[in-house]
Protein backbone atom coordinates (compact mmCIF):
# COMPACT_ATOMS: atom_id res chain seq x y z
CA UNK A 1 0.00 0.00 0.00
CA UNK A 2 2.96 2.24 1.07
CA UNK A 3 4.48 1.93 -2.54
CA UNK A 4 1.35 2.24 -4.53
CA UNK A 5 0.97 5.66 -2.39
CA UNK A 6 4.50 6.49 -3.03
CA UNK A 7 4.49 5.91 -7.02
CA UNK A 8 1.00 7.94 -7.03
CA UNK A 9 2.25 10.84 -5.51
CA UNK A 10 5.79 11.02 -8.51
CA UNK A 11 3.01 10.65 -11.07
CA UNK A 12 1.18 13.79 -9.41
CA UNK A 13 4.58 15.48 -8.91
CA UNK A 14 5.32 14.48 -13.13
CA UNK A 15 2.01 15.56 -13.83
CA UNK A 16 2.42 18.92 -11.95
CA UNK A 17 5.82 19.55 -13.58
CA UNK A 18 4.04 19.06 -17.29
CA UNK A 19 1.08 21.01 -16.63
CA UNK A 20 3.18 24.26 -14.91
CA UNK A 21 5.87 23.63 -17.71
CA UNK A 22 4.21 26.11 -20.00
CA UNK A 23 4.49 28.89 -17.27
CA UNK A 24 8.05 28.01 -16.23
CA UNK A 25 9.02 28.08 -19.86
CA UNK A 26 7.48 31.42 -20.81
CA UNK A 27 8.61 32.87 -17.35
CA UNK A 28 12.23 32.02 -17.94
CA UNK A 29 12.02 32.80 -21.36
CA UNK A 30 9.93 36.61 -21.33
CA UNK A 31 11.19 37.18 -17.85
CA UNK A 32 14.20 35.96 -16.17
CA UNK A 33 16.56 36.08 -19.76
CA UNK A 34 15.55 39.79 -20.21
CA UNK A 35 16.88 40.62 -16.94
CA UNK A 36 19.84 38.85 -17.64
CA UNK A 37 20.41 40.20 -20.57
CA UNK A 38 19.69 43.94 -19.23
CA UNK A 39 21.98 43.57 -17.20
CA UNK A 40 24.91 42.51 -19.01
CA UNK A 41 23.93 45.50 -21.32
CA UNK A 42 24.84 47.64 -18.15
CA UNK A 43 28.42 47.28 -18.16
CA UNK A 44 28.47 48.06 -22.31
CA UNK A 45 28.02 50.61 -24.96
CA UNK A 46 25.14 49.32 -26.58
CA UNK A 47 23.65 51.39 -29.20
CA UNK A 48 20.65 49.39 -31.71
CA UNK A 49 21.89 51.93 -34.55
CA UNK A 50 25.37 50.02 -34.28
CA UNK A 51 25.25 47.01 -32.43
CA UNK A 52 28.27 45.90 -34.06
CA UNK A 53 30.29 48.85 -32.08
CA UNK A 54 29.28 47.57 -28.92
CA UNK A 55 32.32 46.97 -26.41
CA UNK A 56 32.24 46.08 -22.89
CA UNK A 57 33.33 49.10 -20.80
CA UNK A 58 32.78 47.52 -17.10
CA UNK A 59 30.80 49.95 -14.32
CA UNK A 60 31.36 53.27 -17.00
CA UNK A 61 27.36 53.71 -17.30
CA UNK A 62 26.72 53.16 -13.40
CA UNK A 63 29.68 55.18 -12.48
CA UNK A 64 28.03 57.70 -15.16
CA UNK A 65 24.53 57.64 -13.61
CA UNK A 66 25.31 58.14 -9.81
CA UNK A 67 28.38 60.63 -10.52
CA UNK A 68 28.04 62.11 -13.94
CA UNK A 69 24.66 62.35 -14.90
CA UNK A 70 22.56 65.32 -13.57
CA UNK A 71 19.31 64.15 -14.69
CA UNK A 72 19.66 60.81 -12.20
CA UNK A 73 19.17 62.39 -8.75
CA UNK A 74 16.38 64.97 -9.65
CA UNK A 75 14.75 61.96 -11.27
CA UNK A 76 14.79 60.18 -8.49
CA UNK A 77 13.81 62.81 -5.79
CA UNK A 78 10.59 63.79 -8.49
CA UNK A 79 9.49 59.75 -8.92
CA UNK A 80 9.81 59.36 -5.02
CA UNK A 81 7.48 63.72 -4.28
CA UNK A 82 4.89 62.15 -7.08
CA UNK A 83 4.77 58.30 -5.25
CA UNK A 84 4.40 60.70 -2.09
CA UNK A 85 1.62 63.07 -3.13
CA UNK A 86 -0.45 60.09 -5.84
CA UNK A 87 -0.14 57.62 -3.09
CA UNK A 88 -2.45 59.02 -0.22
CA UNK A 89 -4.61 60.67 -2.33
CA UNK A 90 -5.66 57.19 -4.65
CA UNK A 91 -5.32 54.78 -1.33
CA UNK A 92 -7.22 56.84 0.92
CA UNK A 93 -10.02 57.25 -2.19
CA UNK A 94 -10.11 53.45 -2.98
CA UNK A 95 -10.16 52.57 0.63
CA UNK A 96 -13.38 55.00 1.51
CA UNK A 97 -14.79 53.92 -1.64
CA UNK A 98 -14.60 50.10 -0.53
CA UNK A 99 -15.71 50.78 3.06
CA UNK A 100 -18.90 53.10 1.74
CA UNK A 101 -19.64 49.76 -1.31
CA UNK A 102 -19.54 47.67 1.49
CA UNK A 103 -22.40 49.14 3.99
CA UNK A 104 -25.10 47.93 4.37
CA UNK A 105 -27.28 50.32 3.83
CA UNK A 106 -26.28 50.85 0.51
CA UNK A 107 -28.73 50.39 -2.59
CA UNK A 108 -27.61 49.52 -5.80
CA UNK A 109 -24.02 48.25 -4.48
CA UNK A 110 -23.71 46.09 -8.07
CA UNK A 111 -24.40 49.58 -9.91
CA UNK A 112 -21.94 51.22 -7.97
CA UNK A 113 -19.15 48.85 -7.95
CA UNK A 114 -19.10 48.41 -11.65
CA UNK A 115 -19.52 52.48 -12.20
CA UNK A 116 -16.22 52.59 -9.96
CA UNK A 117 -14.35 49.82 -11.87
CA UNK A 118 -15.48 50.81 -15.92
CA UNK A 119 -12.69 53.49 -16.08
CA UNK A 120 -9.88 50.80 -15.64
CA UNK A 121 -11.19 49.42 -18.68
CA UNK A 122 -9.91 52.21 -20.61
CA UNK A 123 -6.61 52.14 -21.98
CA UNK A 124 -4.37 54.23 -20.03
CA UNK A 125 -3.38 55.98 -23.06
CA UNK A 126 -6.86 57.11 -24.22
CA UNK A 127 -7.77 57.78 -20.14
CA UNK A 128 -4.70 60.47 -20.20
CA UNK A 129 -6.17 62.19 -23.67
CA UNK A 130 -9.57 62.05 -22.10
CA UNK A 131 -7.98 63.76 -18.94
CA UNK A 132 -6.34 66.17 -21.56
CA UNK A 133 -9.32 67.54 -22.59
CA UNK A 134 -11.27 67.48 -19.33
CA UNK A 135 -8.94 69.48 -17.58
CA UNK A 136 -7.97 71.91 -20.72
CA UNK A 137 -7.40 75.09 -19.13
CA UNK A 138 -9.58 77.25 -21.24
CA UNK A 139 -12.69 74.58 -22.50
CA UNK A 140 -11.93 71.89 -19.86
CA UNK A 141 -15.46 71.43 -17.92
CA UNK A 142 -13.66 71.20 -14.37
CA UNK A 143 -12.58 75.03 -14.74
CA UNK A 144 -15.79 75.50 -16.20
CA UNK A 145 -17.52 73.76 -12.65
CA UNK A 146 -14.93 75.66 -10.44
CA UNK A 147 -15.66 78.92 -12.09
CA UNK A 148 -19.56 78.36 -11.82
CA UNK A 149 -19.06 77.33 -8.23
CA UNK A 150 -17.04 79.73 -6.64
CA UNK A 151 -17.49 82.58 -8.89
CA UNK A 152 -13.28 82.36 -9.35
CA UNK A 153 -11.88 83.23 -12.67
CA UNK A 154 -10.32 79.83 -13.97
CA UNK A 155 -11.41 79.86 -16.99
CA UNK A 156 -9.94 81.23 -20.70
CA UNK A 157 -5.77 81.96 -21.52
CA UNK A 158 -5.09 82.96 -17.70
CA UNK A 159 -7.33 79.98 -16.32
CA UNK A 160 -6.08 77.41 -14.11
CA UNK A 161 -3.38 75.36 -16.19
CA UNK A 162 -3.39 72.10 -14.68
CA UNK A 163 -1.42 70.09 -17.33
CA UNK A 164 1.14 73.40 -17.93
CA UNK A 165 1.91 74.28 -14.37
CA UNK A 166 4.62 72.61 -12.76
CA UNK A 167 3.32 72.94 -9.28
CA UNK A 168 0.14 71.33 -10.49
CA UNK A 169 0.85 68.70 -12.78
CA UNK A 170 1.35 65.95 -9.83
CA UNK A 171 -2.37 66.71 -8.84
CA UNK A 172 -3.01 66.17 -12.43
CA UNK A 173 -1.93 63.31 -12.58
CA UNK A 174 -3.03 62.18 -9.59
CA UNK A 175 -6.83 62.83 -10.76
CA UNK A 176 -5.58 60.33 -13.45
CA UNK A 177 -4.47 57.81 -11.63
CA UNK A 178 -7.55 58.71 -9.01
CA UNK A 179 -10.17 58.24 -11.89
CA UNK A 180 -8.40 54.61 -12.66
CA UNK A 181 -8.40 53.38 -8.85
CA UNK A 182 -10.91 50.74 -9.95
CA UNK A 183 -8.72 47.34 -9.24
CA UNK A 184 -7.63 48.71 -5.99
CA UNK A 185 -10.60 49.51 -4.78
CA UNK A 186 -12.14 45.93 -5.73
CA UNK A 187 -9.43 44.55 -4.03
CA UNK A 188 -10.52 46.00 -1.37
CA UNK A 189 -14.15 45.53 -0.94
CA UNK A 190 -12.85 41.91 -1.71
CA UNK A 191 -11.27 41.85 1.63
CA UNK A 192 -13.92 43.62 3.90
CA UNK A 193 -16.76 41.08 2.69
CA UNK A 194 -14.17 38.20 4.11
CA UNK A 195 -14.29 39.95 7.63
CA UNK A 196 -16.30 38.09 9.62
CA UNK A 197 -19.57 39.62 10.52
CA UNK A 198 -19.57 37.54 14.01
CA UNK A 199 -16.59 40.57 14.91
CA UNK A 200 -19.12 43.63 14.26
CA UNK A 201 -21.76 42.04 15.86
CA UNK A 202 -19.72 41.43 19.04
CA UNK A 203 -18.55 45.17 18.92
CA UNK A 204 -22.17 46.41 18.86
CA UNK A 205 -22.57 44.73 21.82
CA UNK A 206 -19.85 46.05 23.70
CA UNK A 207 -21.01 49.51 22.82
CA UNK A 208 -17.89 50.24 19.77
CA UNK A 209 -18.70 52.65 17.40
CA UNK A 210 -18.25 52.79 13.77
CA UNK A 211 -14.76 54.60 14.78
CA UNK A 212 -13.74 51.83 16.96
CA UNK A 213 -14.68 49.21 14.91
CA UNK A 214 -12.95 50.74 11.75
CA UNK A 215 -9.57 51.31 14.50
CA UNK A 216 -10.06 48.13 15.92
CA UNK A 217 -11.70 45.03 13.58
CA UNK A 218 -11.49 46.45 10.27
CA UNK A 219 -8.19 48.08 9.48
CA UNK A 220 -6.33 45.21 11.51
CA UNK A 221 -8.24 42.30 9.21
CA UNK A 222 -7.88 44.54 6.20
CA UNK A 223 -3.88 44.60 6.54
CA UNK A 224 -2.69 41.95 4.42
CA UNK A 225 -4.75 43.53 2.01
CA UNK A 226 -3.54 46.78 2.37
CA UNK A 227 0.09 45.55 2.86
CA UNK A 228 -0.37 44.00 -0.44
CA UNK A 229 -1.94 46.95 -2.50
CA UNK A 230 0.59 48.91 -1.13
CA UNK A 231 3.39 46.70 -2.87
CA UNK A 232 1.78 46.56 -6.12
CA UNK A 233 1.05 50.79 -5.72
CA UNK A 234 4.70 51.27 -5.15
CA UNK A 235 5.66 49.32 -8.06
CA UNK A 236 3.36 50.69 -10.54
CA UNK A 237 4.26 54.59 -9.09
CA UNK A 238 8.21 54.04 -9.74
CA UNK A 239 7.23 52.71 -13.33
CA UNK A 240 4.83 56.04 -13.90
CA UNK A 241 5.45 56.07 -17.67
CA UNK A 242 2.69 56.46 -19.42
CA UNK A 243 0.47 59.44 -18.57
CA UNK A 244 3.02 61.85 -18.35
CA UNK A 245 4.66 60.78 -22.22
CA UNK A 246 0.84 61.06 -23.11
CA UNK A 247 0.01 64.19 -22.26
CA UNK A 248 3.52 65.66 -22.99
CA UNK A 249 3.55 64.73 -26.69
CA UNK A 250 4.96 67.65 -28.52
CA UNK A 251 6.20 69.68 -25.38
CA UNK A 252 9.07 67.64 -25.04
CA UNK A 253 9.85 64.78 -22.24
CA UNK A 254 9.89 66.22 -18.83
CA UNK A 255 7.39 68.91 -19.63
CA UNK A 256 6.53 70.98 -17.46
CA UNK A 257 9.50 72.44 -16.82
CA UNK A 258 11.12 69.31 -15.79
CA UNK A 259 8.82 68.62 -13.31
CA UNK A 260 7.48 65.15 -14.88
CA UNK A 261 10.74 63.77 -15.53
CA UNK A 262 10.54 60.52 -13.52
CA UNK A 263 13.22 57.52 -13.42
CA UNK A 264 11.02 55.32 -15.99
CA UNK A 265 10.69 59.12 -18.23
CA UNK A 266 14.28 59.31 -17.94
CA UNK A 267 15.13 55.66 -19.19
CA UNK A 268 12.82 56.15 -22.30
CA UNK A 269 14.72 58.84 -22.69
CA UNK A 270 18.07 57.48 -23.07
CA UNK A 271 16.96 54.08 -24.27
CA UNK A 272 14.61 54.91 -27.24
CA UNK A 273 14.91 58.58 -27.56
CA UNK A 274 18.90 58.73 -27.57
CA UNK A 275 19.36 55.18 -28.43
CA UNK A 276 21.80 54.73 -25.43
CA UNK A 277 20.64 51.36 -24.78
CA UNK A 278 23.37 51.02 -22.33
CA UNK A 279 22.28 53.27 -20.00
CA UNK A 280 19.03 52.99 -20.53
CA UNK A 281 19.62 49.69 -18.87
CA UNK A 282 21.33 50.84 -15.95
CA UNK A 283 17.95 53.27 -15.26
CA UNK A 284 15.88 50.26 -15.58
CA UNK A 285 18.08 48.63 -12.75
CA UNK A 286 17.94 51.55 -10.81
CA UNK A 287 13.95 51.62 -10.70
CA UNK A 288 13.93 47.61 -10.23
CA UNK A 289 16.45 48.05 -7.50
CA UNK A 290 14.34 50.95 -5.80
CA UNK A 291 11.15 48.67 -6.05
CA UNK A 292 13.19 45.64 -4.40
CA UNK A 293 14.49 47.85 -1.55
CA UNK A 294 10.85 49.23 -0.17
CA UNK A 295 9.70 45.34 -1.15
CA UNK A 296 12.03 44.55 1.25
CA UNK A 297 11.46 47.48 3.87
CA UNK A 298 7.50 46.54 3.86
CA UNK A 299 8.24 42.80 4.33
CA UNK A 300 10.07 43.84 6.88
CA UNK A 301 7.67 45.52 8.56
CA UNK A 302 4.54 43.35 8.56
CA UNK A 303 5.72 41.96 11.40
CA UNK A 304 4.64 44.96 13.58
CA UNK A 305 1.25 46.17 11.75
CA UNK A 306 0.18 43.46 9.04
CA UNK A 307 -2.06 40.74 10.73
CA UNK A 308 -3.20 37.20 9.77
CA UNK A 309 -6.11 35.39 10.80
CA UNK A 310 -4.48 32.13 12.23
CA UNK A 311 -1.65 34.55 13.95
CA UNK A 312 -2.50 34.90 17.61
Amino acid sequence: MKLRTNQQERSEHRWGLVFIAPWIIGFLAFNIAPMIASLGFTFTNYNPANPDKTQFIGLTQWIRAFTEDPETYPAILKTLLFSAICLPITFGSALAVALVLNSKRLLGKSLFQTLFFLPTMIPTIAAALIWTGILNSQTGWVNVFIEKLTGFHAVGSDGIPWTTSPYLIYFTYSLVSLWGMGNTMIIFLAGLQNISVELYEAADIDGAGWWAQLRRITLPMLSPVIFFNLIIALIGLLQYFAVPFTLNQGRGLGFPDGASNFLAVDFYAQSFAFANMGYGAVLAWVIFLFGLAFSLLLFWSQKKWVYYGGEK
